[in-house]
């Protein structure tokens, strides 16, 4: 077991070293949804940090029993990276600052063959949803361009199909109000219980799920298309993994139901951990030999850098340090679309804990391995109201 594992209970790790801050509300919300009912094992991850109720940074392995309020109401959320065939060299900012006037409008007619395409593609019934399709939405999502800064595995880096002269888009997005409808209709049914394997709503709330799941992939598809149509190119879908979800999985030759809120899987081959707007984001690949971590960890990672502020508090900690201009250059040299001026800092770097510690923990939990660092160039948050 690695030296950044701490067991905190029988049925509780934490994937975090002793140094690395973690709020202890979090910790308590971890400690507290174990005791749940039908509740087998948990384990929070190095960005945990305080949820409603639950904390986000986790998963949570049940027997017979599925809680829907722990996957929450971003079913399907994830991240997606794309590769540009815009190099990096020709990157001109203030004209891309222009194309994306009215990328938050939605997609208009000429869309719609696509849309209809991936939707028959995808088995996806559900209606009244579809005008959200290619939004980001509030929160913590974004759309980043980014470059490949630096490669420290070339031989997994070029399986990926990446170049490091290419211009890279990572999409951060999920289910949008699809997956807000369900988690309502769930909680006004059912409240914050469970839902037992052998009943019949057990199947229906999967059926929405699986769906939603589905459509959240399709949302990220289009706002990656459509991001990359502004700027005038092309681009092939790198990864795409979602990190709020349920799914059956034997762990420990136990067969349950894996959680995940905030947590990306490390059985789907490589992902990207996202830094903060200001910070890098870390493309890595769960280690081959690393089946005891694996199971410590509950099969997942971080899904990002994490929280160190709740939300609402950080422009009461920043503004006497900076000015609302000053927030839309990062130390990096990157830039920072946000017009929204709650969002631009309550999503400030100085709100996240830095990417490097969350990425030393999982290595020397003997989770991953990383293969490069992405730089952001540019960070879209939103040009005006941002919708949840």
């Amino acid at each position: 077991m690695g030296k950044s594992v701490q067991k905190l209970t029988d049925s509780v790790n934490l994937i975090a070293s002793k140094d690395t801050w973690i709020e202890g509300l979090a910790t308590q919300q971890l400690i507290k949804t174990s005791e749940l009912a039908g509740m087998h094992r948990v384990a929070g991850m190095p960005d945990l940090h305080p949820g409603r109720g639950y904390p986000i940074g986790a998963a949570f392995f049940t027997k017979n029993k599925i809680y829907p309020a722990l996957v929450g109401n971003d079913i399907g959320c994830g991240m997606a990276l794309w590769q540009s065939s815009l190099k990096v060299s020709k990157v001109n900012l203030d004209k891309i600052v222009k194309k994306l006037k009215d990328i938050e409008l939605p997609l208009d007619d000429s869309w719609s063959n696509i849309i209809q395409m991936r939707r028959n593609e995808k088995n996806l019934r559900v209606q009244g949803f579809d005008h959200a399709l290619g939004t980001i939405g509030g929160g913590n999502h974004f759309a980043e361009f980014q470059a490949v800064d630096e490669v420290y595995n070339e031989r997994a880096f070029s399986a990926l199909g990446l170049s490091k002269q290419q211009l890279q888009l990572l999409v951060h997005s999920g289910s949008r109000g699809l997956g807000q409808s369900i988690l309502v209709k769930h909680i006004t049914e059912h409240n914050h219980d469970g839902l037992q394997s052998s009943e019949q709503s057990f199947t229906h709330y999967f059926e929405q799920h699986d769906e939603a799941v589905r459509w959240a992939e399709l949302n990220r598809e289009m706002i990656a298309k459509r991001f990359l149509d502004a700027i005038r190119a092309d681009g092939n879908v790198i990864l795409d993994v979602n990190h709020n979800l349920v799914t059956a999985k034997e762990i420990g030759g136990i067969q349950g139901f894996l959680h995940r809120k905030g947590a990306t899987p490390s059985d789907c081959g490589a992902v990207v951990i996202p830094g903060s707007r200001g910070d890098y984001s870390y493309l890595v690949k769960p280690r081959d030999d690393a089946d005891e971590a694996m199971h410590m960890s509950l099969y997942s990672l971080a899904h990002g850098a994490g929280r160190k502020w709740k939300r609402g508090e950080c422009q009461g900690r920043l503004s006497h340090k900076y000015k609302r201009d000053d927030l839309y250059k990062t130390e990096l040299g990157s830039r920072v679309i946000c017009a929204n001026k709650e969002l631009l800092y309550d999503e400030a770097p100085q709100a996240y804990k830095k990417a490097q510690t969350i990425i030393a923990d999982l290595e020397e939990a003997g989770l991953i391995d990383v293969i490069a660092r992405l730089r952001p160039i540019l960070t879209f948050k939103t040009n005006g109201g941002c919708s949840a």
